[in-house]
């Protein structure tokens, strides 16, 4: 029996009998990109009662919990008064033994972790069911990330090594052989590993290729050999500290080649690639942008930069609810999730709910506003065909019939400072509108002083500014964004305001949608590549090109 597993068995309590009725997955959180999660992970951490994490995987699974649940690693690691960090292994027992539903995540796969293994069999001696839910490795997600086949035409072996448990016959056999090695190490081991398999044969032309982070937008892959590997790190500058226990994934054989990668390296060739992007919005109305600008490869970072509150004088907003209730209204539209969320609220005010909406027609100005609007228990009846805006909803909104129509008027909550675009569509189409303040926007408090120090300093690469009030207000709140800051702006009136306030504007979207301004600024960083690349220069991201403070001289 393991130490693990007789550890544990001595800490059941005395007298315990009778059937267990927890139950343990074990869970691969894969190499660190959270998109690798399979769906049966993602399943299986919605049920959990209790996850115990390894902080690496921690960070991966923890947006797929269900509120509520318990995660007592990370709690002991705050501080809280919880059984000890260190013995995940008990914890895990513990759990299970009074019927909790638990998951062990572990990062990269659990069929790679000992511990892991110790743990089943542990569980497996008490009569705890257990399963196992398979993550990707990080030699073969990392490579793969990288750009770099592990396998040819011809099918030649590939060999995986862990650096810091091989043992010397190990090296010996790798060295001696033609395969590709798939070597898994931390970083200030890479040199002695290249070390070690050129003194058991391989020879030092070898191409080699050097990945850290993989799979996150801070991967970074260098092309070597083994002769020059540790050469070609040092002059990189590439510091350990960073990425902690993190494994570093090298490849040895022709399939590190730089011929290769320059081809196949569909990761880190992405156009914003590790690109910081401010959103000066909530996360909650930024969710379909940030997940396009990840598409891109960059890191988007929500700044809101207005709030919401309600309405000075709520009267209009009660009389116009009684009205929808009433039937005084043929349309409802809704030009934003807060919008939605102002008549939610007002109907839980009221005991109401989407039951009261029966017999009206309900059009959405995007869908992100429809699918509040399906939360709310409503479907809309039209979202634009095109674009997403004010302009969109009137290109497809019917003129009013006063056959097919008996009520010829629509009901519009929006906020204080909402256009007149769609109304004044509206009433040339025939429609009487109700154009009521349902919330009124206010400046955001500022952003952590970390937050502002970067949008100052140089810290972001792109800010995204989508209309005159997010330039104004995120200048109010946190300052003007550095000068190497790439500016991108939704339309001509938001520039001009960005001009005004002395920023340069790089990006101007093609047309007025958040969408479309995304796809501007990664065509931007599209052009950047194709320059670099053809003047042979080394490309940097516009946060590396702000000038570096001097450290102060020591005496």
């Amino acid at each position: 029996m393991s130490p693990t597993a007789a550890r544990i068995l001595a800490a059941q309590p005395a007298g315990h009998s009778g059937p267990y009725h927890g139950h343990v997955t074990f869970l691969g959180a894969g190499p660190g990109d959270p998109g690798l999660l399979t769906l049966r992970a993602v399943e299986a951490l919605a049920r959990a009662d209790v996850l115990v994490a390894d902080p690496r995987a921690y960070d991966v699974v923890r947006t797929h919990l269900r509120p509520g649940t318990d995660t007592p690693l990370q709690n002991a690691a705050l501080g809280a008064p919880t059984a000890a960090a260190s013995d995940a292994a008990d914890l895990v027992m513990r759990a299970a033994r009074g019927g909790k539903r638990v998951v062990r995540a572990v990062a990269g796969d659990p069929g790679m972790d000992a511990d892991a293994t110790a743990d089943m069999l542990a569980l497996a001696a008490e009569g705890i069911t257990f399963e196992v839910v398979p993550g990707i490795a990080h030699a073969v997600g990392v490579a793969a990330y990288a750009g770099v086949p592990l396998r040819d035409p011809d099918g030649a072996d590939v060999r995986f090594v862990d650096a810091a448990t091989a043992d010397e016959r190990c090296w010996t056999e790798v060295g001696s052989s033609d395969a590709t090695v798939v070597v898994s190490a931390v970083l200030e081991s890479v040199a002695g590993t290249a070390a070690r398999l050129i003194s058991s044969g391989r020879k030092p032309d070898t191409p080699v290729s050097v990945t850290i982070a993989g799979t996150t937008t801070r991967q970074r892959t260098w092309s070597a050999t083994l002769g020059t590997v540790e050469r070609t790190l040092k002059s990189a500058k590439v510091l350990p500290s960073a990425e902690g226990d993190r494994p570093v994934i090298a490849v040895v054989g022709e399939r590190g080649a730089p011929e290769s990668r320059d081809q196949l390296a569909w990761f880190e060739s992405k156009p914003l690639f590790g690109w910081k992007v401010l959103v000066p919005r909530t996360k909650e109305q930024a969710a379909s942008l940030s997940e396009q600008l990840r598409s891109y490869g960059a890191v988007p970072s929500e700044v809101p930069t207005i709030a919401v509150e309600p309405p000075r004088t709520p009267q209009q907003m009660d009389r116009a609810v009684k009205g929808l209730v009433t039937g005084r209204y043929e349309w409802i539209a809704f030009t934003s999730v807060n919008a939605v969320r102002a008549i939610r609220e007002k109907f839980e005010e009221y005991g109401l709910d989407a039951r009261a909406f029966a017999g009206i027609k309900v059009a959405a100005v995007g869908e992100q506003t429809a699918r509040a609007l399906i939360e709310f228990g409503v479907r809309p009846d039209l979202v634009p065909s095109g674009e997403q805006s004010a302009a969109g909803l009137l290109e497809d909104w019917p003129p009013y019939d006063p056959v097919f129509d008996p009520i010829d008027r629509v009901f519009l909550p929006r906020a204080d400072i909402a256009t007149e675009t769609l109304v004044a569509g509206l009433v040339e189409m025939g429609w009487e509108v109700d154009d009521v303040t349902a919330y009124r926007t206010v400046r955001a408090s500022p952003p952590p002083a970390e937050t502002r120090e970067a949008i100052k300093g140089g810290g972001f690469d792109a800010v995204l500014f989508t209309s005159s009030s997010t330039v104004r207000n995120l200048v109010g709140i946190a300052g003007k964004p550095h000068n190497v800051t790439v500016i991108a702006c939704i339309g001509p009136a938001t520039a001009k305001t960005a001009q005004e306030h002395g920023l340069r504007v790089d990006v101007l979207s093609p047309e007025p949608s958040v969408h479309a301004l995304a796809e501007a600024l990664a065509q931007y960083g599209e052009e950047r590549r194709a320059a670099a690349a053809a003047s042979g220069e080394v490309l940097k991201r516009p946060s590396e090109k702000r000038p570096q403070r001097r450290r102060a001289r020591t005496s």
